[in-house]
């Protein structure tokens, strides 16, 4: 039909040309992928792993040759290529013989060549240009380029594809020196009308085959596909193939992480200071080796002036310390101060050829997000800091602005930012807690020594007063949530595991920590079984909270010795117990304060009517020859909540709960789990006998 259309003059031959190009099929193997490198770097390796892992055919041009074509932040240049490309072009016969021409230090490949030759074909041209959103590098030919509905407008000679022989008449006129600009040359063709129409040529403006990350990074966004990273552009809603940022080496490789080698990571030394007691240091160390970042390339400077931590340092070192680069302690025996620690974690890092970043973090900082220290570093910023906060607070790790003299002043936009209504990075005065440092600033513009020194100002303000001064901005992100500061006021160090006090400090930290991954099930799903009749079983303790509880308890030791029990008005218990009370250990508040907030919704679900009040709280041990049983018995309570502590057929033998009126037995219980059952006048129970081993059970007692 084309054909008969342009017989008859009805249709123009390079409408033709357009019509066929849309309706040949074009396979993969009519692809060649053409590059220039005249010298191997980490950006070409990458390349080369990228096309591999897509089975993309490559050859590379100018191999052992000098490189004159200059580089892409001192225009003009690029010349070199187009040589290099025109000759190339002259050895390739075959008429459907489709090039894809891209740069190779800084590009990597998304998707393979069945999805790029379709996208091709679907944009209906012979040779389709990559598209900029700024004129570079003459921007007096803006006026000339011609407008576009939607997209990008400016043509980007960091990649093109097209059929060689339209190619060949592109570079037909290439006469220029290896110096000379290839973004010119390629744009005065395409500024040209006729040129443009004769070759056929068009841009890629969405971004469906060619993404340039430089200027461009608010518009994309990370995608997981098939176990991989790819970048998908938001502005335009489109998956492109083929990426390049000359300027952002760390993000390119986060994209090509499935072909990143871990020795490409750049080096970081992680600070971390423990400068005063502070609860849950155990876990900030979980979650340092949690970290999604590969610790080969990680070398640790910790500072901790606290005696009371440096069991959970020495724990941490003894398990961990061989699976990172390298690893520097200074202890509080060593007598050296904070502001000078720091300086000296800062030196460890400049002194270090191969460290390309310091991340400082302070051990009262609960970093939840895994991916924080590689989201920080591919927002390629000199100083940078994740935002923080502390739950239920309008507190911070940055200030907005500061007051006339240099102290804190809340700017404008400061509640919007940390309340999440507006989100971005932040040229921000000050930062606390934890930031991300560039080597190479600590080298030039941070140099001096002394930087956290002052007569006037805290360590923290003295260090950023002198940052600023040297003219380096602090930002701080708030485009992901990167977790939280805790509270470290009222942080008391006289028990075996002081975490359990904290409740009311630091609730939500206590509760990740101590309340069972199941819980919120309970109300929400209505997880909760009933063993026997108005008995009911639900998940309420970790495994941690368990161990923790009973080793406080041991490590209290005044067990009671079952007869008479001063601790009780009256002294007379009808049943006694070997047990300890929670007010004797000085847990009293806390206890009563996790009943409320976790046990009474789920009685006043299951026993409406009653208003929550616990009387009295301990924790019982059974053993074979101790007291191995209990007779049976009410309790003096109206309802009764007993959470198992430990595992049957794990740590003891034997043991459970019979109550009698129903002949039914709960002879399994689980770790952590509550059962909860009336005390009085139907619930008869007995305590079955513990054979072997050590059975522990907290046991509270509700009366209405």
């Amino acid at each position: 039909t084309t054909n008969f259309l342009s017989r008859k003059g009805l249709i123009s031959p390079v409408a033709l040309e357009v019509s066929v190009c849309s309706c040949c099929c074009v396979f993969s193997g009519d692809l060649l992928v053409l590059t220039v490198a005249t010298q191997e770097t980490d950006g070409f390796r990458r390349f080369l792993r990228s096309a591999k892992h897509f089975n993309y055919t490559i050859r590379v041009l100018g191999k052992g040759e000098t490189w004159k074509g200059g580089d892409y932040m001192s225009p003009p240049g690029g010349g070199q290529k187009v040589r290099l490309l025109k000759s190339a072009l002259e050895d390739i016969q075959e008429e459907n013989k489709v090039i894809l021409f891209v740069d190779s230090y800084d590009v990597i490949f998304s998707s393979g060549p069945k999805e790029l030759l379709k996208k091709f074909q679907q944009a209906k041209h012979r040779v389709v240009f990559s598209a900029e959103t700024l004129i570079w590098p003459d921007r007096h030919l803006e006026d000339k380029h011609p407008h576009v509905r939607e997209g990008k407008r400016f043509l980007g000679a960091g990649g093109f594809i097209g059929y060689a022989p339209n190619l060949k008449q592109m570079l037909s006129d290439w006469s220029g020196a290896d110096s000379d600009s290839d973004q010119l040359f390629f744009t005065k063709i395409y500024i040209n009308p006729e040129k443009r129409k004769s070759i056929n040529i068009t841009l890629d403006n969405k971004c469906r085959l060619f993404q340039n990350l430089h200027g461009a990074l608010d518009e994309v966004m990370l995608k997981f596909e098939d176990g991989r990273v790819r970048a998908r552009n938001v502005l335009y809603d489109t998956l492109p193939v083929i990426c390049y940022d000359p300027n952002n080496f760390w993000f390119m490789n986060r994209l090509s992480v499935c072909c990143l080698q871990e020795s490409e990571y750049p080096v970081v030394v992680i600070g971390i200071f423990i400068q005063q007691p502070t609860p849950f240091v155990t876990v900030f160390f979980e979650r340092l080796l949690n970290l999604k970042y590969p610790k080969n390339r990680l070398r640790l400077f910790i500072y901790n002036q606290e005696y009371h931590h440096e069991p959970h340092v020495r724990t941490f070192l003894e398990y961990h310390e061989s699976e990172y680069q390298g690893v520097k302690l200074i202890g509080p025996e060593e007598d050296i101060d904070p502001e000078t620690s720091r300086d000296i974690g800062f030196d460890m890092c400049r002194e270090d050829i191969d460290c390309v970043y310091f991340f400082s973090i302070d051990v009262d900082v609960v970093l939840k997000n895994k991916d924080t220290l590689r989201i920080l570093i591919e927002l390629n910023k000199p100083f940078i800091a994740p935002m923080m906060s502390k739950p239920g607070r309008l507190w911070t790790n940055f200030w907005g602005a500061l007051s006339a003299d240099g102290y804190y002043a809340r700017s404008e936009d400061y509640v919007d930012i940390v309340q999440g209504r507006r989100v971005g990075l932040w040229n921000v005065p000050y930062v606390s807690n934890i930031f991300l440092i560039k080597a190479d600033t600590l080298r030039t513009d941070l140099k001096d020594p002394d930087l956290f020194e002052s007569e006037t100002l805290d360590a923290d303000m003295a260090f950023c007063s002198k940052v600023r001064d040297k003219g380096v901005f602090m930002f701080v992100t708030n485009m992901h949530t990167f977790g939280r500061v805790l509270s470290t006021e009222n942080y008391q160090t006289n028990h075996l595991h002081n975490d359990l006090w904290q409740i009311f400090e630091n609730p939500v930290e206590w509760e990740e920590r101590y309340i069972h991954e199941n819980y919120s099930k309970v109300l929400k799903d209505g997880l909760i079984e009933m063993p026997c009749p108005d008995v009911y079983w639900f998940p309420v303790f970790t495994d941690v909270a368990c161990k923790h509880l009973i080793e406080e308890m041991e490590h209290f030791g005044q067990w009671s010795g079952g007869g008479n029990d001063k601790r009780i008005q009256g002294g007379y218990e009808n049943v006694p117990t070997i047990d300890i009370h929670m007010n004797q250990v000085g847990y009293d508040k806390e206890w009563h304060k996790f009943l409320l907030d976790y046990v009474a919704p789920v009685t006043e679900k299951m026993y409406p009517g009653y208003f929550t009040r616990f009387d009295l709280a301990f924790v019982v041990r059974y053993k074979p020859d101790e007291q191995p049983a209990l007779s049976p018995h009410h309790d003096a309570s109206t309802f009764t909540i007993n959470i198992a502590l430990n595992q049957v057929g794990v740590d003891y033998q034997g043991g459970g709960c019979r109550f009698l009126r129903y002949n039914c037995s709960v002879t399994a219980p689980r770790r952590g789990w509550a059962l909860m059952h009336p005390g009085r006048l139907t619930h008869y129970h007995e305590g079955l006998p513990t054979v072997e081993g050590v059975r522990y059970i907290s046991v509270s007692f509700v009366d209405p």
